[in-house]
């Protein structure tokens, strides 16, 4: 058994890591009564003590290391910007705590052997294959579910094939007369359509991060996601959502971040959510007076516009005005789905969109409870996208520029005077967002967040905008100048992130190493740790924080599902027979008490201590 023992390591090197643990003892210990029924007592005991312990701990490393005056210590995620890093030599990266460490940043999780591999092939080789990753053989259950229609279609073709029956079906399912049978099959259609295509999406995307070897493509893949996110729930970005993923960020994860910004601002899901498809020039008037068009298109539409700016690009405190963004917004007028004709979508409002389609997806097995004057006013305003012939422009993005919905007028963003040029215009300011400085430096504090502290220091974000710059915007080059830094690699950043809900149960996972046949329990867990896959509602995604996860129920839900994972009770995941290796080798940092607690446990627990110790939840 391999494991970094806490006693031999700096105080500096101790409290990142165990930090956590006294709030894990604190929020945790009120909450084991309520969890005694759903784990064995044995495995909360160990647990309870192994919280506790690494509590005090970290505590009496905080004690010993003197009162603030003398020596300042940094709690996780920060670094005092007085301080110096220390220069990381070649054999602190070589090294096992070294690789250790890189794997846990540049995967999803240590895999049994992992470290030995990389070991073997070498840092800089193993880095170099990563961020260039398409030499790398991808196994066949990583090959096979990146073939299903919900990545392979395009927008029409997904709605005309799920989205069409699940509304024809809606339609009919509260029809008078409709006998229960009757409504149960029609549920079936909505759940084999508009279901499936939510399900085959999110088994690709478990099943890579699980399985693919071009871990860091995954990673960023994710991250990408998140920063350009668009969510499930909303309409029919629940069909469209697999193909954003993967027609509009998987390609460019690790390429330009201009052709990122552009593949995401002209695909059908990014415009349907952030209402783009609505931005209509004020001096728009529809064909023949057509009500239908008036309805859809009622002017400048800002939503859009605003979140480019603010979370796309430039950042909150990127430079720009609200006079900016009602320009940017007068730009982007007409880039949408359809003609402004009426011949395309009509959509409704959010909520009542939510109401029709949303209940099928959180669970809901029957058509009666929706209400059938929303699902009458929902068919009738979805109207002729129904027939083959809608018009939806790039058939691979599902986008369409309308010249008659676009205000020709001049227009000035952040100091650039943009002529009336109609979708030429919408590619100058792309232009001017991606390559301006503030973009340079949010996107790189992001990535610094993301991959090295929750509070990233200055020095090294601002190399990384000076790569960002000097490569137009090269997303390899600046990860490159990120993994190469001495922040990288200084022991104050290493396990001193908390993990997200879904990196917990990917990194569990790959532990164990886990064969998925079915996503559901995952998908579960998930949901019931409020990070549903493809479902965050807010257009600036799911955080990566030790402040936005850690909380009691998380750590409950979490010690619940390493329980049923360790014991081989999740329907469809068979955990591995440990012949690859010993799951200790998965953490990076382990303390005495946890190694103690593990090899004096009973063989069936010692998969579910790993997974649930504190150690374990960061990474």
């Amino acid at each position: 058994m391999y494991a970094l023992r806490q006693k031999n390591e700096s105080h500096s090197a101790k409290c990142p890591q165990l930090a956590i643990s006294n709030t894990y003892m604190q929020t945790s210990n009120n909450n084991f009564v309520k969890a005694r029924q759903r784990l064995s007592f044995s495995l909360m005991a160990v647990m309870v003590g192994l919280s506790a312990d690494a509590g005090l701990l970290c505590e009496g490393v905080l004690a010993k290391a003197g009162p603030p005056s003398q020596t300042r210590i940094n709690r996780p995620g920060q670094i005092a910007k007085s301080e110096k890093v220390p220069k990381a030599d070649a054999s602190a990266k070589n090294s096992r705590e070294g690789i250790a460490h890189l794997l846990n940043r540049t995967t999803f999780g240590i895999r049994p052997g992992d470290v030995e591999r990389v070991q073997t092939l070498g840092v800089e080789r193993y880095l170099q294959e990563q961020l260039s990753p398409n030499s790398i053989a991808l196994p066949d259950s990583v090959v096979r579910v990146a073939q299903v229609p919900a990545l392979t279609e395009t927008p029409l073709n997904l709605f005309l094939n799920f989205g069409k029956p699940a509304l024809k079906a809606l339609a009919k399912g509260n029809g008078a007369g409709n006998t229960p049978e009757e409504r149960k099959a029609l549920g079936k259609v909505v759940r084999d359509t508009y279901g499936k295509v939510y399900q085959d999406a999110a088994t690709a995307h478990i099943t890579r991060a699980v399985d693919s070897p071009r871990q860091l493509q995954e990673v960023m893949t994710d991250f990408w996601f998140n920063h350009f996110n668009v969510s499930s729930d909303k309409g029919l970005d629940h069909i469209w959502t697999g193909q954003y993923e993967e027609s509009a960020i998987r390609p460019h994860a690790l390429g330009r971040f201009r052709d990122l910004l552009g593949a995401t601002a002209h695909h059908a899901a990014m415009l349907f959510y952030l209402d783009n498809w609505q931005n209509t020039s004020a001096a728009f008037q529809p064909v023949l007076n057509n009500p239908k068009a008036k309805s859809r298109f009622k002017g400048i539409n800002e939503n859009y516009a605003r979140e480019l700016m603010e979370l796309h690009t430039l950042g909150v405190d990127g430079g720009y005005s609200q006079k900016d963004v009602q320009e940017l917004a007068r730009v982007l007028t007409g880039l949408g789905l359809q003609p402004g004709g009426g011949n395309g979508f009509g959509m409704r409002n959010i909520q009542q969109r939510r109401q029709m389609l949303g209940q099928f997806q959180n669970g809901s097995n029957q058509i009666s409870s929706f209400r059938p004057m929303a699902r009458q006013r929902g068919i009738r305003n979805y109207g002729d996208a129904v027939s083959a012939s809608s018009i939806l422009g790039d058939p691979k993005t599902g986008s369409y520029f309308d010249a008659r919905r676009h205000d020709n007028g001049t227009k000035v963003v952040m100091g650039h005077t943009i002529q009336g040029r109609g979708e030429q215009e919408i590619e100058e300011v792309l232009d001017i967002l991606a390559r301006h400085p503030s973009t340079a430096h949010h996107i790189s504090y992001k990535l610094a967040q993301y991959f090295v502290a929750d509070k990233p220091p200055e020095s090294l974000v601002q190399k990384m905008a000076a790569t960002f710059t000097r490569t137009d915007g090269q997303i390899a080059s600046v990860l490159s100048t990120l993994f190469d830094s001495d922040e990288f690699w200084s022991s104050q950043n290493r396990n001193n992130k908390f993990k997200s809900p879904y990196r917990y149960v990917v990194s569990s996972l790959r532990a164990t190493d886990a064969t998925v046949n079915d996503v559901l329990p995952v998908l579960a867990f998930l949901k019931q740790a409020g990070q549903p896959l493809y479902k965050c509602l807010t257009p600036d995604g799911y955080k990566n924080t030790q402040e936005a996860w850690l909380n009691p129920d998380s750590l409950i839900n979490r010690l619940n599902f390493a329980t049923a994972l360790g014991a081989n009770r999740l329907p469809g995941i068979r955990i591995g027979n440990g012949n690859n290796g010993d799951i200790t080798d998965t953490l990076a940092i382990v303390s005495e008490k946890t190694v103690s607690a593990i090899e004096q446990a009973q063989p069936q627990l010692r998969q579910s201590l790993v997974l649930g110790s504190p150690e374990f939840m960061m990474y």
